[in-house]
């Protein structure tokens, strides 16, 4: 069970994190967690340059370290990165202290300000600490010691194609019904997702590039 919309709930119970962008600007945020893979990271990077959209990649560490070249592929292309820890762990079923130092290991190889969780599931403490001792490229000293560290980074609209049981048609019809300014997609460059992320993928950017939005890195 998965909503597309992410609820207001949500967004009040986790209040720092970032949800969506300024709903007064026709720009959309497109994010591809769980990469960077062979072929599926390409077939994304190449079909946003068709369309000269800018993406945020939210990285494995453990992936980055297989696909290296992967990698520097979407960094040259001109793409934002993010971390998305370094083993994909899930915040709900973890101890603090392993998914702090999972996520450092992660930030090593993005040296980023963006993280966003596996399965959208962080908890309270869990947010505190990566926003306080997390090492940050804009840190003089390389390490956070106040409450504005990486920005934990959720979303508005969930595409859905990480289900197999969905059909390509309406993962792409999930997008274009709940999408509005300043939203924040999320999509997969994995090998589960490419079924329905190939279909969808184009005909977004094709849909949203004709009603005159531009697509941003975060």
């Amino acid at each position: 069970m998965y909503l597309i919309k992410s609820p207001l709930l949500l967004k009040w119970y986790y209040p720092s994190l970032l949800w969506n962008k300024s709903r007064t600007e026709k720009v959309i945020y497109l994010t591809f967690d769980d990469g960077p893979i062979p072929n599926v990271t390409d077939f994304v990077l190449k079909t946003l340059k068709a369309f000269n959209a800018k993406a945020t990649f939210f990285c494995i560490g453990d992936n980055i370290v297989k696909h290296p070249e992967v990698f520097e592929r979407v960094k040259t292309d001109g793409h934002a990165i993010g971390n998305h820890t370094f083993n994909h762990l899930k915040g709900w079923k973890t101890d603090d202290e392993t998914y702090l130092q999972n996520t450092i290991k992660c930030q090593e190889l993005t040296k980023t300000e963006l993280f966003r969780p596996p399965y959208g599931r962080i908890k309270k403490s869990q947010v505190r600490s990566l926003k306080s001792k997390v090492p940050n490229p804009k840190s003089d000293s390389g390490l956070k010691t106040t409450d504005s560290g990486l920005s934990i980074v959720m979303w508005d609209v969930l595409s859905g194609d990480f289900d197999t049981k969905l059909s390509p048609e309406k993962c792409y019809q999930n997008v274009i019904k709940h999408t509005e300014n300043g939203s924040i997609i999320v999509f997969h460059d994995s090998l589960k997702a490419f079924d329905r992320l190939s279909y969808a993928l184009p005909k977004i950017l094709a849909y949203f590039t004709e009603k005159g939005f531009t697509f941003s890195t975060l």
